[in-house]
């Protein structure tokens, strides 16, 4: 229990560092060898060098953090030069540290009005 409350504590600490463009804070729960993998633009990253030195703008909003253990998953919303996405990131660790992330970018869309009755919007 404690071991996850810390590894929390970190992953929250990294996304307010990403926010903050404070780049080392970012970057610190990664492994040195850390694999960051973009399965939607077939890119990955190698190292934690590597990972922090993709140019972007980038600003996320943490919608929910859960998982236990070596695994864990962020629900983010990122604006990314300028563009919001809907992001899920997952997280494996080693040895406290991120060894391999996934990440997955959803653009928004527009409900179609054919389910317009059988759903609701989700509260902001």
């Amino acid at each position: 229990m404690i071991a996850d409350q810390r590894t929390r504590a970190a992953i929250e600490e990294h996304w307010r560092a990403s926010e903050a463009g404070d780049l080392a804070a970012e970057h610190a729960l990664y492994a040195e060898d850390a694999i960051l993998d973009y399965p939607q633009s077939d890119e990955r990253f190698r190292s934690r060098t590597t990972i922090a030195a993709h140019p972007a703008d980038r600003h996320f909003t943490v919608l929910r953090i859960s998982g236990s253990g070596d695994l864990w998953v962020s629900e983010c919303v990122i604006t990314y030069d300028g563009a919001p996405t809907y992001s899920v990131s997952i997280m494996e660790f080693t040895d406290g540290r991120v060894a391999h992330e996934t990440q997955y970018f959803a653009a928004p869309f527009p409900a179609p009005q054919s389910r317009a009755g059988f759903a609701e919007r989700i509260p902001a």
